[in-house]
């Protein structure tokens, strides 16, 4: 099969610029920097992942043998009676990049959707994504130096938000860990942003509403 697929929801962006912007997320399986499975965290590059990537037993997941099949999966999650605005897809993960080709890229625009990423920064981003966000982790070779936005995971030991600043995205955000310290993360993330203005603050807002 082509393309391994954990789940296909419809929902409200959560974080960075486009938050409470309806979208479908297509969460694909797998990443290069952890399995997914609790008992190879300790050792993975990434630690503190709080999403399930793992398989795909998740609402609308599964492996889909072509990129016509999966972008009409994604389809058939946007509302049938919507005629404003252009569809929007988030592709996530895990590691998204790892299966995303220009050809899916094509069969989701011919449908009429934005095509967004987001990534790790560690796989150079295809010129044909129509929004690319970048967040990167400590330990990893960062090779998506520029996009739409880059999307900090705050505080990272081993990765200093000024480092970036110079880099060629459009927003900076920094984003609380979450997690026992998120109260914590959070404070120190609004006192950095209010010391290097560059920054803004983007929240996990899905997580206080309560959606996916």
């Amino acid at each position: 099969m082509r393309y391994t697929v954990k789940e296909i929801y419809y929902t409200l962006q959560g974080e960075g610029a486009h938050t409470g912007r309806p979208a479908v997320f297509l969460r694909f399986s797998g990443c290069n920097l952890w399995s997914g499975r609790e008992e190879d965290r300790a050792t993975a590059v990434c630690k503190f992942c709080d999403t399930d990537f793992f398989g795909v037993d998740g609402d609308g997941g599964g492996k889909f043998a072509s990129a016509r099949e999966l972008a009409d999966a994604i389809a058939s999650a946007w509302p049938a009676k919507d005629g404003h605005g252009r569809r929007y897809v988030v592709c996530t993960g895990g590691e998204p990049l790892l299966q995303i080709d220009d050809e899916l890229i094509d069969a989701l625009h011919a449908r009429d959707f934005e095509v967004a990423v987001e990534t790790n920064g560690t796989i150079e981003a295809r010129e044909g994504l129509d929004w690319v966000c970048v967040s990167p982790k400590a330990g990893s070779a960062f090779r998506q130096r520029g996009g739409d936005e880059i999307k900090l995971v705050y505080p990272q030991p081993g990765i200093d938000p000024a480092d970036f600043e110079s880099l060629p995205f459009r927003h900076f955000f920094l984003q609380p860990m979450d997690g026992s310290n998120r109260d914590a993360n959070t404070q120190a993330a609004v006192r950095y942003c209010l010391e290097h203005p560059r920054w803004r603050l983007s929240l996990q807002t899905h997580k206080f509403l309560g959606i996916p």
